[in-house]
């Protein structure tokens, strides 16, 4: 039996071989570290197995937008921890990440020491934080409200939202992901009432509440 199992959630194979290594190091050889490049994968193997250690997710996957995978994560599987990895560093993001629960925050550019560091402090019940975490920085309540209601989404309603805001038509998602037109309609209509919106347009300027960066004004 492993002594932590943890899910790196990132889709750039570098990125992901150099946190391997790190977490090798930090941890001792019976870590078990599995990867995925994309939300669906992620999906794939948190549906396999639920009592993973921790997640390490990257800010900007394929298959999410921005800290749209970390409200997803924690609405579907609170009882994991997650900690965003992202080369975007700016105290506006470590805030949203603090505000959507996530357990921690490494900038990419930390030294392996530092992921190390944060990575152990979080397997042992703490949050870790960088030095930017100490700037006041208020998270719109916009954001604060779409994040409350993607929480709510299963992942098959978040995979339709994402294909809605992406300008789909139901016909072509439901060839997308081999249902009826009528189970994608029924999808929508529980997306639009748990998100309280009425329209697509509504529906994909939720999701953008969710971008890395907030929209400037």
């Amino acid at each position: 039996m492993a002594a932590y199992e943890i899910l790196i959630a990132d889709d750039h194979p570098l990125f992901r071989s150099a946190l391997q290594q790190a977490l090798t190091l930090g941890l001792g050889p019976d870590v078990r570290l599995v990867e995925a490049a994309s939300i669906a994968e992620l999906e794939a193997r948190l549906a396999e197995k639920t009592d993973w250690d921790l997640v390490l997710l990257d800010l900007n996957m394929p298959g999410a937008y921005g800290f749209s995978g970390l409200v997803l994560l924690r609405g579907q599987y609170p009882q994991i921890p997650v900690v965003m990895i992202s080369a975007q560093e700016e105290a506006a993001v470590v805030a949203r990440a603090r505000e959507f629960g996530a357990s921690g925050f490494i900038p990419k550019s930390s030294p392996l020491e530092t992921i190390q560091q944060a990575v152990r402090a979080v397997l042992d019940g703490d949050a870790w934080w960088p030095p930017q975490a100490q700037e006041e920085v208020r998270v719109p309540d916009e954001a604060k409200a779409a994040s409350a209601g993607l929480a709510s989404l299963t992942p098959q309603q978040f995979r339709v939202l994402t294909m809605v805001c992406e300008g789909l038509l139901n016909k072509q998602i439901a060839y997308e992901l081999s249902v009826s037109e009528a189970t994608v309609k029924a999808h929508v209509t529980a997306i639009f009432r748990k998100l309280g919106v009425r329209t697509r347009t509504q529906a994909a300027l939720l999701l953008q509440q969710m971008e890395s960066i907030p929209p400037a004004g």
